[in-house]
């Protein structure tokens, strides 16, 4: 595993965008850095770091909402992973399945 040769920001951070591995809907988008993605590999849950509480953060934690790994891929450039879940309830913290659910039309 080459998580060191990723591609992070100055902050040490990589975006990660996370997809149903079934209904193939992206679900969240979060932060990893080195540690949190080292987590994620020896748990096969998501692990992300939380820019706004400066800490870790295993994803289901307190809801139960946990999303197993199926896979991760990085994109060309090295700078963005794709993590492929089976996800366990919803992603948002709203309660909806997805993070995306709002049109930016739709904002006022």
């Amino acid at each position: 595993m080459k998580i060191f040769s990723l591609k992070y920001d100055p902050g040490g951070l990589i975006p990660a965008i996370v997809q149903d591995s079934q209904s193939l809907e992206v679900l969240m988008m979060a932060w990893m850095n080195a540690d949190s993605l080292q987590r994620t590999f020896e748990t096969g849950e998501t692990w992300f770091w939380s820019r706004s509480r400066r800490e870790l953060w295993h994803k289901g934690a307190t809801s139960g909402n946990i999303q197993k790994v199926v896979s991760i891929a990085v994109d060309c450039d090295g700078d963005t992973l794709l993590v492929s879940v089976q996800p366990a309830g919803p992603a948002c913290h709203t309660g909806a399945t997805s993070c995306f659910f709002r049109s930016l039309e739709d904002m006022a």
